[in-house]
């Protein structure tokens, strides 16, 4: 070893990104093993390399003693002179154990401990790495697609897009670059298992995030997010700075922003809603782009009942439910819409039974 190994820890520093403290602790107790397979070893005996030539040396803790009654931990005082005349009796002295023959044999077993060692230290950083962004939106390249499950290289591992967290009706061709939301990162005995999706609501706020500056800064805070993926996603947002539109400012100029957000999403329709204190400000807000007459909310039951427009009861409820079920979601309130011919009908017929009941109290009288 000695220079070939200090080159060697610089080429693994440059290429795997590790710090150079790691591959020679590493080595230290490679060849600390290896060590320890020769007959007549020291159990207490440590490796220390130097990091600047790559010499090594097997070195043991011994206490200098008159009389030596355990070589292993024993050192006489003659010995130990042989060192350092300063030495006493009751000092600590390291003392180099290496064997003579102990060369070969210890590069064998020490390229074999490094190899795994190195390879444990390359999934414990890739694994801090990526645990760290849990939450966060990440870009990579489709490598492979194994039956349903698509294999996404973010470029120091790879990532599994499951069919649960894909898009319905996406297609996915190798090469294709993707932005995917990081669910979830598990440490395994192969190294980080890394869990994308393309259906998250997160994935929807993270790329307005990216997209819209103000909610980066701060100035527009993005309230709530309802998705069905590939559908129909609905999102709240609210302004604190009373000058910046903040629906404005996540469509941008000439609708740019949002756009570039739908066309990552494969057309995915998304409404961008005002976020209102009020909640039936706020839940007349989600039903965009229905037009509401009223809005009357019920505080403790979390329920409301809206009225729309009779030619607007389609567009509120939307194609299946679809936009009053986002909007639910959206405001996580309960609501009931009405046209405004049913909610007269439903008034009228509410006032008729209340008059039956004060007739046939007035008839007990």
């Amino acid at each position: 070893m000695s220079q070939e190994l200090v080159q060697a820890v610089s080429v693994l520093t440059k290429n795997k990104g590790l710090a150079p403290e790691v591959i020679f602790e590493s080595l230290e107790v490679a060849l600390l093993q290896a060590y320890r397979k020769e007959p007549g070893f020291n159990p207490e005996a440590y490796v220390e390399i130097n990091r600047e030539t790559g010499d090594y040396r097997v070195l043991a803790k011994k206490q200098v003693v008159e009389d030596v009654t355990d070589d292993a931990t024993q050192i006489s005082l003659d010995d130990a002179r042989m060192q350092d005349l300063r030495y006493e009796v009751g000092d600590i002295v390291a003392v180099n154990v290496t064997p003579s023959n102990f060369g070969r044999s210890a590069a064998h077993t020490a390229k074999q401990m490094l190899t795994q060692r190195l390879k444990e230290a390359e999934r414990s950083i890739v694994y801090e790495e990526y645990f760290s962004r849990e939450g966060d939106i990440i870009t990579g390249v489709i490598e492979r697609v194994e039956g349903r499950n698509a294999f996404i290289n973010l470029g120091k591992t790879e990532a599994i897009l499951p069919p649960a967290e894909q898009i319905p009706g996406e297609s996915y061709q190798v090469g294709d670059r993707l932005k995917c939301y990081i669910v979830e990162v598990k440490k395994t005995t192969k190294g980080p298992q890394i869990m994308i999706s393309r259906t998250h609501p997160g994935l929807l706020k993270r790329l307005f995030e990216l997209e819209v500056p103000e909610i980066k800064e701060g100035v527009i805070e993005l309230k709530s997010v309802a998705r069905e993926p590939g559908m129909r996603s609905k999102i709240a947002v609210f302004s604190r700075d009373e000058t910046i539109d903040a629906v404005g400012a996540c469509v941008g100029p000439r609708g740019q922003r949002v756009q570039n957000i739908v066309d990552e999403l494969q057309d995915e329709k998304i409404d961008i809603v005002k976020w209102d204190e009020d909640p039936a400000v706020y839940i007349a807000n989600s039903l965009s782009p229905a037009k509401v007459i009223s809005v009357t909310v019920q505080e403790e039951e979390k329920a409301s009942r809206v009225v729309v427009p009779d030619y607007q009861l389609s567009l509120a409820i939307g194609k299946a439910g679809q936009n009053a079920r986002l909007a639910a979601k959206l405001t996580s309130w309960k609501i009931d819409i009405k046209s405004e011919s049913q909610a007269e009908e439903a008034d009228d017929t509410v006032g008729a039974a209340d008059d039956s009941v004060v007739e046939s109290t007035g008839d007990a009288e």
